[in-house]
């Protein structure tokens, strides 16, 4: 199959993409001949009919993407054209068709109880990474972290019935065999029905051994008597996410967790019996200072602290706090997606100061390579120049990059030379309000205003509640007939 997307013939297949990272599809804009923006469940099945019959009628690839405009939430990347400033920022994006839309809306599902889902898995006959049942229980997020793109992409919030839950889990159980359940969420512990559903979940898997795993809690929405329940079964190590270390930092990125709230949920944690916690934190974020990574060091001191006030006969397995600490990538429809990234050079100075400050030995510290986070940050605000890059790179031998011995950082500078574009402009550059994005002829609902108010009240350390105490009016409940929380 040809690589580059104006070198299909009518012999070839028509090449497709979506999901998270097809939000900003201009990186791969030359390679791909269609994306799909939302959520697949809607229209894809519309799709693929509607391709069968114009295979059918003997139509060809040129008629076939010429009907797409016509689908909602489909961006044909050929329908568009893109001319640039001297200076390198985007001076205009063009639809080059008459039906091209000007913006390309996402699709969502507004019902999650009728809503497809998988009953039989293919369950692999070797060990995987994620071998568990994996129950989604609802869509969305109504938190409003700053630096979330998956918070943002997936509003409005949509939850399924505890009913509708428990009948998935039954037949999940059933037809794959496995021994543990994992009810997955961008934020598990806010399904409003959890406590109930959890009960009835924990009834039907207590008599056949099923564990239940409750991935990236909130330690604030977390209760010892919930801990228990799923303890009963058989434990699992607890995550958690603070994401700063400490609190202006946290009002900075909108987490809304006090200090106390942590401390009090990993506390609970541990009298529930667990002795190890998992903690996801973040470097590199908006106004960070050497205090802010100092007191990642420090929260994990104090987390340990709290295992040794209570007392010994009381204790299980000595305890373990890791620690993992990712570097900020800033990401499409984000507060941030206008603020610079670290490069290297600084974010391995700042891996540097928090190792320094970790002196228990209870504590391990985890941290990403920050090269291919730098990698990260090109691609994820990219524009279609980057498709030249990603070409180079994989003609100098870049190829499973995700995985650490594959990934070649020296390759991939020797293709930005190649093709003569300065990765800096993508990474540790301050973007002006008016400048037009890459992604800006995308729709998430979710409003640029609101993304520019969200931004500055980022820089003031102004926290923002989440949406079920009150509608910060970020657009997406105009969109489609999306549900929100309203007051």
């Amino acid at each position: 199959i040809p690589l580059w997307r104006k070198d299909r013939t009518e012999q070839d297949p028509i090449v497709c993409a979506g999901g998270p990272c097809a939000y900003n599809p201009e990186p791969m804009a030359d390679f791909i001949d269609f994306f799909y923006i939302g959520e697949g469940e809607v229209v894809l099945g519309d799709i693929i009919e509607l391709y069968k019959e114009h295979k059918k009628l003997g139509g060809n690839r040129q008629q076939f993407l010429e009907k797409l405009l016509d689908v909602e939430g489909v961006y044909v990347p050929a329908f568009y054209s893109v001319s640039y400033h001297c200076d390198g920022t985007i001076e205009e994006f063009t639809p080059l068709h008459p039906k091209a839309k000007k913006q390309i809306k996402k699709q969502i599902i507004k019902d999650m109880n009728t809503a497809y889902y998988p009953d039989k898995l293919l369950v692999p006959l070797i060990e995987a990474v994620h071998d568990r049942i994996v129950l989604e229980v609802f869509r969305g997020c109504i938190r409003g972290c700053r630096f979330c793109q998956a918070g943002m992409v997936y509003r409005p919030v949509r939850e399924k019935s505890p009913e509708t839950l428990l009948q998935q889990a039954k037949k999940l159980i059933q037809t794959t065999g496995y021994d543990e359940i994992s009810l997955t969420s961008l934020s598990t512990s806010d399904y409003s029905q959890l406590q109930p559903f959890t009960e009835k979940l924990l009834d039907h898997c207590a008599t056949s051994g099923i564990n239940i795993s409750l991935p990236s809690l909130r330690v604030d929405a977390f209760s010892l008597e919930l801990m228990s329940q799923v303890q009963e079964v058989r434990k699992s190590s607890l995550t958690f996410a603070p994401e700063a270390g400490t609190q202006r930092m946290r009002n900075v990125i909108n987490k809304g967790l006090s200090e106390e709230e942590i401390l009090n949920g990993c506390f609970l944690a541990f009298q529930g019996g667990w002795s190890r916690v998992k903690l996801y934190f973040m470097m590199g974020l908006p106004t960070e200072t050497e205090e802010d990574l100092k007191g990642i060091a420090q929260l994990a001191h104090k987390i340990v602290e709290k295992y040794y006030a209570i007392p010994k006969e009381s204790r299980g397995k000595p305890v373990t706090v890791v620690v993992s600490v990712s570097c900020f990538v800033p990401k499409a429809f984000t507060p941030f997606q206008w603020e610079p990234q670290d490069s290297y050079e600084v974010f391995s100075k700042k891996q540097r100061v928090v190792k320094q400050n970790i002196a228990k030995k209870q504590i391990q510290y985890n941290y990403h390579d920050a090269k291919l986070s730098v990698m990260e940050g090109v691609i994820a605000r990219g524009d279609r120049k980057i498709g030249q890059v990603i070409f180079a790179a994989w003609k100098n031998g870049c190829k499973f990059d995700g995985w650490s011995e594959h990934f070649h950082f020296t390759r991939w500078i020797e293709a930005f030379q190649q093709t003569d574009i300065d990765p800096e402009f993508y990474t540790n550059r301050k973007r002006a309000y008016d400048e037009i994005l890459p992604w800006d002829h995308i729709s998430i609902g979710v409003t640029k205003a609101f993304l520019k108010k969200e931004h500055q009240k980022a820089l003031e350390e102004k926290a923002t509640e989440n949406c079920r105490i009150d509608c910060a009016h970020c657009g997406a409940k105009f969109f489609d007939g999306g549900v929100c929380y309203e007051v």
